[in-house]
């Protein structure tokens, strides 16, 4: 239930940044449907990487006020969807990636699945 009640949150709370890049009805609705099934999968392997995204808050930080300074004068200023998604995809990219460099160490340290455990590395 957990699971379920945090999709459908993130589902409503992505309305605001859906609309920053498009008005069409459609696309809102089934980016929100397509969220709330693909989540679910995404949730474990996220979980799993959530300590080497260091960076993630500052990035959807900067997100949030994109969108915000996109939909503001949206009336006097039209941002072109390529721009929007293409300042998005940025945003998303080097926040991720300044994420993983700072943690590169910690992959090492972790035992991959193809290792044998012995009772030095549970």
């Amino acid at each position: 239930m957990v699971v379920e009640t945090t999709d459908i949150m993130f589902a409503i709370d992505s309305i605001p940044a859906i609309f920053a890049i498009t008005t069409d009805p459609f696309l809102v609705l089934s980016s929100n449907l397509f969220a709330l099934l693909g989540l679910r999968a995404l949730y474990f392997l996220l979980a799993g990487l959530m300590n080497r995204f260091v960076y993630l808050k500052q990035g959807l930080a900067a997100l949030l006020v994109f969108a915000g300074v996109k939909i503001l004068p949206a009336d006097v200023v039209k941002v072109p969807i390529p721009l929007a998604l293409g300042v998005i995809l940025g945003i998303l990219a080097v926040s991720i990636g300044a994420s993983l460099w700072a943690t590169r160490g910690c992959a090492k340290a972790a035992v991959s699945p193809a290792e044998p455990r012995t009772a030095d590395h549970p």
